[in-house]
């Protein structure tokens, strides 16, 4: 019999309301705050922003209590009431930017070295090479990314649809060793993963890692089902056996079972900081407004956090370093030939 996670980690539907670290509500000062931080890094160039550059003597302290509850309580945290700055996108950028380094470091997110990613339909068709899943309007399927934590901060809703999936990793992983032990063992195995078509400067076309791990007693979740079944497709690795096959299509049936999960929608100046390696994510398709202006726009950043976990030597290759507290995550500049 596994041995089922018992930590504050483990929340269903809405338990996450009930839980302290879920929301944080800016006052009036950290409000004041961070405007008069925008203000004063004005002419500082928004790749060369950096938290000392920042300055926000009281927020940051909430800020280090949120760095230290998503690795140690619910791993999700709302940050509201930016929206009453009344920002430009390009103030609330910097915003963003100057807020989420209190929680880490930020890490990037292309070969190019972007630090904050715009998440928006691009109108890309299938197949083109700069695809994204966030750059579409579609559906996308629960997942973590290639960080500690990851930060998402709402300029535009949809018109329609763009609801907000979590659910709690450690609760799925509960649930999978409660209903199926046969299949959670695959899960601890490695599976293959392609290098991402916009990740230019990983020399490795394939990496191996577990979707559960547990490292110096500290669990791990980390899962993209659509870099899987591109390895499994390509013919140069192993083919996917019926069992691992069937262990992914049950984790991803286990996410979606309404009872764990917690919906919403971010509203324009929202900020959701997530623990990547203890909650998994996804949102709904979405219809946009025909005013270019108001489609929905959010921003993304990747954190690499100090606080962080240990996590299994497979992560070597796809994270750069596995240590607690190391600088890892995101992708490296591109290669030169």
């Amino acid at each position: 019999m596994n041995k089922l996670i018992t930590d504050h980690s483990v929340w269903a539907n809405q338990e996450l309301l009930q839980r302290p670290d879920w929301l944080v509500e800016i006052t009036d000062e950290e409000l004041a705050e961070t405007m008069a931080a925008v203000a004063a890094t004005r002419q500082t160039p928004i790749e060369q922003l950096r938290r000392d550059d920042f300055s926000l003597p009281l927020f940051s302290k909430r800020l280090e209590a949120v760095q230290h509850s998503l690795e140690t309580g619910s791993g999700a945290t709302l940050v509201r009431g930016l929206a009453a700055a009344d920002f430009t996108e390009a103030e609330s950028t910097r915003a963003f930017l100057g807020i989420s380094q209190y929680i880490g470091t930020p890490v990037s997110q292309s070969a190019t070295g972007e630090r904050i990613f715009h998440v928006r339909d691009s109108g890309f068709q299938d197949g083109h090479p700069s695809a994204r899943g966030p750059n579409t309007k579609k559906k996308l399927h629960f997942h973590t990314d290639r960080c500690d934590v990851i930060g998402f901060m709402c300029l535009k809703q949809a018109k329609s649809g763009g609801e907000n999936f979590l659910v709690s990793s450690s609760m799925v992983y509960n649930q999978i060793a409660s209903q199926r032990p046969d299949l959670l063992s695959e899960l601890s195995q490695p599976f293959h993963y392609q290098r991402h078509n916009v990740d230019l400067g990983n020399r490795s076309p394939y990496c191996r890692q577990p979707v559960f791990s547990f490292t110096e007693g500290r669990f791990a979740c980390s899962f993209l089902r659509v870099l899987i079944d591109r390895a499994y497709a390509s013919g140069d690795v192993p083919a996917m056996t019926d069992r691992q096959c069937e262990a992914l299509d049950f984790l991803e049936q286990t996410c979606e079972r309404p009872e764990i999960q917690y919906r919403f929608y971010q509203q324009p100046g929202d900020m959701l900081f997530l623990n990547n390696w203890t909650t998994l994510h996804r949102r709904s398709e979405f219809v946009d407004h025909e005013d270019p202006a108001e489609k929905r726009h959010l921003l993304r950043i990747w954190l690499s956090v100090p606080n962080s976990r240990p996590i299994d030597p497979l992560f070597q290759d796809n994270f750069g370093a596995t240590e607690a507290g190391s600088l890892r995550g995101g992708m490296q500049a591109r290669l030169t030939p």
